[in-house]
């Protein structure tokens, strides 16, 4: 009787990708705290806007595709979900992109 290897080379990339997920999710964390911080510190209108869609950008999109990914690659979740899991974690950025566009363009309120 042959055993094949416990842990493929699939395996190991998929895995791997998920690290680096996790990795821009600890950074897209840390850019819209500093973001959120400037707000704080400027009290401006436009710099709340841009620290709403960084921290959507990065934080949560990656956020989502991580929890997703392993959630996938545990079966937790059918891999019918995974169509949905990039529409939401995209529909994120999508609103991240919007939040820094509007946040460019609106109004000084100083």
């Amino acid at each position: 009787m042959e055993f094949g290897p416990l842990v493929t080379g699939s395996d190991l990339l998929g895995w791997g990708n998920d690290a680096f997920t996790l990795g821009a999710t600890l950074v897209g964390l840390y850019i819209g705290y500093r973001a959120y911080q400037g707000y704080r510190r400027h009290e401006s209108r436009s710099m709340q806007f841009l620290s709403i869609g960084l921290f959507m950008l990065t934080a949560v999109a990656y956020s989502t595709a991580f929890v997703g990914s392993v959630l996938l690659r545990l079966n937790v979740l059918g891999s019918q979900y995974e169509v949905l899991l990039e529409l939401v974690a995209g529909m994120f950025q999508f609103a991240g992109l919007a939040f820094i566009a509007y946040s460019l363009h609106a109004r000084r309120d100083d």
